[in-house]
């Protein structure tokens, strides 16, 4: 992808078209700060980058050392100070300092260290943060609610600010993870990681989100044997209290934030229920299998294949294989004109028992029923095993979530590559420890024939002197920009039409449409163009189908893409223009993301 400008305007220009927009990016920031609680807010903070001139309007002279700096001289500073920290989570905890100080600051280095730093910000770092949050524990950041305080969900909630403050919620409630199980408490930090891969990746305004965690209890026995953990210390609630809890929760957000945007993170049960009633999203199920279904849809294209014809087996059926699964089957249901029912019949579930089947219904999930098959269909046949599946079913797609490390083995490879030309095989478990094979192996054993795609990122693997890309399914080249479209929007509700566009507009910017040995998806460190375009159709369908609440939305495309452009932040230091306290914004007081301050 050619690299281009991102936005029209300069940050110290006002837009010619688009600078009335609340959310707007360009121009003068109304600040109502000066002297130290200026230095001390980290949304207007610029420490020494600070101009004379507002040096001189906000009382600043005296606080700030003489010289000024620029934004990238901050940026190296802070470099070369992250780059003395010891090890992976020592740099966590700098990172996370740096945001509690200065938020363009942190979001600019990260910009700047991409690939570096990703796996610092997020996974794998950010699980080793979450398992010693009560240890690393500094200062607060996010909304924490408890199961005994179900009456106080509401109120602890509205804290947060009005109505309209609120864009985007990531709420967990600890039990899943990272692949790294029930952390209680300290899941807050995926709640804070996932919202800063949102700005990061999307341009969400920062002090437009809310991280939450729902604390209800913990069945790790070393947290709650730990006399420092700081969560609940009881056994995980389950059942009727812990419905009520989540109820208590939505119900909530909704009502006190109701054009905010909910995403489930890591959640033990799943939460699909208020799909039709909120504009809500489960990063695990959708975001999953958004992005694997824009890599199957690359790698059909490559190998001249059909949606409406494609066999596919999954083997790991848990969350993030039926949501895998539902994502497909819709595309096909969307796609030919098949009904559900019919498109899930190209859909082969395997799990521990073996090939899912209707006679074991009392140990299916709810998510597995739509995908057993008849019994009928499989007397005599040998369904017990994942080579026995393979053979019988001959695939040309096949998918790993089953975080049994090498179960794709050479058998079950070459078996798949016998009978067709380009198999597309996607080994997703994470961690890399945990993976079904590994890239290199399966592009040998299929003599370079394979389309691959993997959970973790791998480099380049070779055969016979051809060289080939292995793509990363990279949940952050999808859910932004899909929370973006909301976002922008006004969604009243996520369809799957609105997530079968954003699917198409990943798959469009796969390097595979125009190299077959390139990855079948993007690079992450082109994910904010790619999120323009995601947002871009995403609200384009919402329109469609009127699920679009915002006013005045473009309908031209290259003005639409511009007006989302206009509303993506930046880690960009812009003008400040002093204004009255008395009468400023809840923002202009820099109480935006401040929990208990006065409202409007």
């Amino acid at each position: 992808m050619s690299p281009q400008p991102h936005k029209l305007t300069a940050p110290d220009v006002p837009h010619p078209q688009f600078s009335h927009l609340p959310l707007s990016t360009s121009g003068p920031q109304e600040c109502a700060l000066i002297g130290a609680a200026l230095l001390n807010s980290p949304y207007f903070n610029k420490g020494a980058a600070f101009p004379a001139e507002e040096r001189q309007t906000f009382r600043l002279t005296g606080l700030l050392p003489q010289n000024v700096q620029t934004l990238e001289q901050q940026a190296k500073r802070a470099y070369q100070q992250y780059s003395t920290r010891q090890d992976d989570l020592a740099k966590n905890t700098f990172m996370t300092s740096l945001a509690e100080q200065n938020v363009v600051l942190y979001y600019k280095l990260i910009q700047d260290h991409l690939k570096e730093m990703f796996s610092i910000i997020y996974t794998p770092t950010e699980g080793d943060a979450i398992q010693n949050f009560s240890r690393l524990f500094r200062r607060p950041e996010g909304c924490f609610l408890n199961i005994n305080d179900i009456d106080r969900v509401h109120d602890d909630l509205a804290q947060w600010g009005n109505p309209e403050d609120i864009d985007y919620i990531v709420v967990t409630d600890g039990e899943e993870i990272l692949g790294i199980g029930d952390q209680g408490v300290g899941g807050i930090l995926i709640s804070i990681a996932k919202l800063v891969l949102t700005t990061l990746c999307a341009g969400i305004h920062p002090n437009r989100t809310l991280p939450v965690v729902l604390d209800c209890g913990t069945d790790n026995e070393d947290l709650l044997k730990d006399e420092l953990y700081l969560g609940l210390k009881k056994p995980r609630a389950r059942g009727k209290q812990y419905d009520e809890f989540v109820d208590s929760f939505v119900q909530s957000a909704h009502k006190l934030y109701p054009h905010a945007y909910i995403h489930f993170e890591d959640f033990g049960l799943a939460n699909d229920r208020y799909r039709p009633e909120i504009a809500c999203f489960n990063d695990d199920v959708q975001g999953t299998g958004c992005v694997t279904l824009a890599a199957i849809m690359a790698g059909l294209h490559v190998s001249k294949a059909k949606l409406g014809d494609m066999r596919m087996v999954i083997f790991g059926s848990g969350t993030a294989g039926t949501g895998i699964a539902d994502q497909v089957r819709d595309a096909i249901a969307a796609d030919s004109g098949k009904s559900k029912e019919a498109a899930a019949k190209q859909i082969w579930c395997v799990d521990k028992p073996g090939l899912l089947l209707k006679s074991q219904d009392h140990k299916l999930t709810h998510a597995q029923i739509p995908y057993a098959r008849d019994d009928s269909d499989w007397e005599g046949k040998e369904h017990s095993d994942l080579l026995s599946v393979i053979k019988e079913v001959k695939p040309n797609v096949l998918i790993g979530t089953s975080t049994k490390p090498k179960s794709f083995t050479q058998e079950v490879i070459t078996e798949m590559a016998s009978h067709v030309e380009r198999p597309i095989v996607l080994p997703l478990s994470n961690p890399t420890r945990l993976h079904e094979a590994n890239p290199s192996d399966i592009n040998e054993w299929s003599k370079g024939k394979a389309l691959i795609a993997t959970g973790s990122p791998f480099p380049p693997v070779k055969y016979e002197g051809k060289e080939y890309e292995v793509a990363e399914c990279n949940n952050s080249t999808c859910f932004p920009g899909i929370g973006l479209g909301c976002v922008l929007s006004r969604a009243k509700l996520v369809s799957d039409k609105m997530l079968v566009a954003a699917v198409k507009a990943l798959a469009a910017q796969s390097p595979a449409l125009k190299d077959p040995d390139k990855g079948l998806l993007p690079d992450v460190i082109n994910v904010r163009e790619i999120s323009v375009h995601i947002a871009k159709e995403v609200i384009k369908q919402a329109v469609d189908e009127g699920l679009a609440q915002e006013k005045d939305i473009p309908q031209d495309d290259e003005e639409l893409e511009e007006w989302v452009r206009e509303q993506m932040w930046d880690p960009e230091y812009r003008p400040l223009k002093l204004v009255d306290r008395e009468t400023a914004s809840r923002r202009a007081r820099g109480d935006m993301r401040v929990a208990g301050s006065s409202k409007d």
